[in-house]
């Protein structure tokens, strides 16, 4: 493991690719901790700071997730990246259902052109919708914080309203296009996973305080209750346990075998091979978990809000049993993923035009009749494999609410133990570390998985190429990354302390 972490740097290829995108992932972090002019943020989180238990599972809470903080800090990135993944999905749903889009998707390099400029102008304006409607709320801050009273924390907005209206949505508009734009240089010139490696970066952001309060509650003063060692190998145990499980199922395939027949074209006889179509369990990924936790927040705050205008009772009871901790949230939370998962997979799996392709170059499942009997088959499994994948995805949303209410877990540490959050931490990571595996072995290099590889060509050359003037540019790059990490530790620091 340790020595392809090695390698990848003595690819003068792949080592450009790696410091390209920390380098555009420090700009980006860097457009989450400026604030927008003529706001002070301090107010917001001191009051998100009292509601630790109800912060984190609020839609602004998860909202801030993604921001990587950015929203609670009032930043020129407080929008995040999650505009243009909002304008994608629209684009990606949209032309399931609309002839002109699907024809587009079809066209090739210029087709993806047009979807992509299309795409960046719905940015655009769903950003400008947004921020607006964001900067109204930090105005009067009492009608997206329940609870939140000026006279206790503060006013957030310390100028001119008008003014600050304009100028901030403007500059929020741009801070998303600016993390649009770095999101693609790094899939075009870095590592790949742009968009998502953002997310990531921004998710992993709240990891040094993780790991601080965890240190409190384990080395808390006498007379503060505080754990002991039976309890930290077991959170370690459980944190393993799902980081494992996590991974299982994301990389888990139902493999259909697929055997071709032959072919012959002239003098060559073409086909005759097995082969298998990976279907994934995971098919739809975290957007389940995200569509269900957005929705499910909304109705809680309509409810809430007319039961107490209208004064009903049973209104305010409702919307009471929607919050988390209770089991009508999770059943339908549940049923919500469930819902979404099979939705999902409706609409980005096609078992009609996969048994066309594989009738088409003389493909064919054994025991399956060609054509419609195979779209059949294939409908059939895919449906069995999307209940196990919603399951999952399920009992990982809910599993850090269980060590938040049953065992007092801060939310800041228990989010780390499943969740939205966890999910797409692991599978990007995964989806970087094959990109990464791929340049190696492309070099002739082990990866980071050797059991059951064969080994490229022989060691000298590896050796060949860490000797010399290589190994002097290895250990300058070395010390760039230990001083650029010592840096934004000391930064930290500074911020925290």
């Amino acid at each position: 493991m340790f020595s392809a972490f090695t390698n990848c740097l003595k690819i003068p290829e792949l080592r450009s690719r790696i410091f390209f995108t920390l380098a555009l992932l420090f700009v980006a972090r860097v457009a989450a901790n400026i604030p927008l002019p003529g706001l002070d943020p301090a107010p917001l989180q001191s009051f998100f700071a009292a509601q630790t238990s109800s912060g984190g599972g609020s839609v602004v809470g998860l909202y801030n997730m993604f921001t990587g903080g950015a929203l609670l800090k009032g930043a020129v990135g407080a929008l995040g990246i999650m505009p243009y993944i909002s304008a994608s999905i629209i684009f990606q749903l949209m032309a399931a259902v609309v002839p002109s889009l699907a024809r587009l998707q079809q066209e090739g390099d210029v087709g993806r052109q047009k979807l992509t400029q299309y795409t960046r102008y719905a940015t655009v304006l769903i950003c400008l919708v947004q921020g607006t409607l964001l900067i109204l709320a930090l105005e009067n801050p009492a009608k997206l914080f329940p609870g939140y009273d000026v006279n206790l924390y503060g006013s957030i907005v310390i100028t001119g309203k008008m003014m600050f209206l304009i100028n901030s949505t403007i500059i929020l508009t741009g801070g998303t296009m600016l993390l649009m734009w770095l999101g693609e240089q790094i899939t075009q010139r870095g590592i790949g996973n742009g968009i998502s490696l953002l997310i990531t970066v921004g998710i992993l952001s709240d990891l040094p305080g993780a790991v601080a309060a965890t240190y409190r509650l384990f080395f808390a003063p006498v007379g503060v209750t505080r754990l002991g060692l039976p309890e930290g190998v077991l959170m370690l145990f459980l944190l393993l346990a799902v980081t494992a499980g996590i991974v299982a199922v994301t990389q888990a395939q139902r493999k259909i075998p697929v055997q071709y027949a032959k072919r012959v074209v002239g003098r060559r006889v073409y086909g005759g091979q097995s082969s298998f179509l990976p279907l994934k369990v995971n098919y739809s990924g975290v957007m389940p978990v995200i569509f269900a936790s957005a929705i499910l927040l909304f109705p809680q705050q309509i409810f809430s809000q007319l039961g107490a205008a209208l004064d009903l009772r049973w209104l305010t009871d409702f919307s009471n049993n929607l919050t988390r901790g209770q089991w009508v949230y999770y059943l339908v939370m549940g049923s919500l993923i469930l819902f979404f998962s099979y939705f999902w997979v409706s609409v980005m799996f096609k078992p009609i035009q996969i048994a066309d392709d594989l009738k088409k170059y003389g493909g064919y499942i054994p025991g399956v009749r060609p054509g419609e009997p195979t779209a059949r088959f294939l409908d059939f499994i895919m449906t069995r494999l999307t209940l196990a994948g919603a399951i999952f995805l399920t009992a990982i949303a809910i599993f850090p609410d269980v060590l938040l209410f049953e065992y007092n877990v801060p939310y800041r540490i228990a989010v780390f133990f499943g969740g939205t959050g966890m999910l797409i931490t692991v599978g990007v990571l995964l989806d970087t570390m094959r990109q990464i595996e791929t340049f190696l072995l492309q070099r002739h290099y082990d990866g980071f998985l050797k059991k059951g590889r064969i080994r490229g060509r022989g060691a000298n050359r590896n050796v060949a190429l860490g000797s010399g003037v290589e190994f002097k540019s290895v250990a300058i790059l070395y010390g760039t990354l230990g001083a650029i990490f010592l840096v934004g530790i000391l930064a930290w620091a500074l911020q925290k302390f």
